[in-house]
């Protein structure tokens, strides 16, 4: 039988582990180094696409570990499910004056999806490169947006807002995902972090959750588990809340065990 890893940590990257502004996670280092000493895993988990989490994975030093892609649509070495072009050719069955109102990852180029997400153009070179699930823009009205919405459902693709888009799937959600990992990799413990309210899943079904101050965003509305202590919040932003909120709750870990 496996022997159980420590420790589990789920984590959202844009506006969480990656700062919002620079990308950068260097404010987490020290956090990140703990873990890897005591031989727990890092699962990052995103919208972002598997080619762009490869090469955030291989930068922290977690290619060992499974990541969770496109808000959950799928999990990084796993091909067994509807195509990005399954997709597509979905959302081009929608009511066509619906449909324009929506513009995807798949109807820019490389240079718009760079313009609209502040990426570096090899960047958003990789962001374009989609599997499971398609990110975009809309410019309709909120009822527009219920119609759009239902037209998909009936087409079995699933319409949510991330961070800044509205995001197109067969579904799935991080916490599915989060599921799946710990089929494979049981733990003593779990954590998942994360800002935005396509996170709330995954935060609510982990042993702790830590909601990541985001100034750039609503905050998150209250959660049911933050009054008995399972979720509790952070007061600074990003990768420096991480950090002090990784290195808190390790703490408790040590000083329970």
């Amino acid at each position: 039988m496996q022997e159980p890893l420590p420790l589990v940590v789920f984590s959202d990257l844009d506006g969480t582990l990656l700062d919002h502004d620079s990308y950068s996670w260097q404010a987490a280092v020290s956090a990140l180094d703990r873990l890897a000493e005591m031989g727990a895993a890092v699962v990052l988990a995103s919208s972002k696409t598997a080619s762009e989490i490869t090469v955030l994975q291989q930068k922290m030093g977690l290619s060992n570990w499974p990541a969770i892609v496109e808000n959950g649509a799928g999990l990084l070495g796993q091909n067994d499910l509807p195509t990005y072009g399954d997709l597509r050719a979905a959302l081009d069955r929608v009511p066509d004056d619906l449909r324009q109102k929506f513009r995807g990852f798949g109807d820019m180029s490389v240079a718009e999806i760079a313009k609209i997400t502040g990426l570096p153009q090899a960047d958003a070179a990789r962001a374009a490169e989609r599997l499971f699930s398609e990110p975009g823009i809309w410019s309709g009205t909120e009822a527009e947006r219920a119609q759009f919405e239902t037209a998909l459902a009936d087409l079995g693709v699933y319409a949510r807002y991330g961070g800044r888009f509205l995001t197109l799937s067969f579904g799935g959600t991080k916490a599915d995902q989060m599921a799946e990992v710990l089929s494979r990799y049981p733990a003593r413990h779990t954590v998942a972090l994360g800002d935005a309210p396509n996170d709330v899943e995954m935060l609510e079904a982990a042993e702790f959750g830590v909601i990541i101050a985001n100034p750039h965003r609503a905050a998150l509305p209250p959660l049911a588990t933050e009054r008995t202590g399972r979720i509790i919040r952070t007061k600074e932003a990003g990768p420096s809340g991480w950090n002090r909120a990784m290195m808190d709750l390790l703490d408790r870990l040590e000083t329970k065990a």
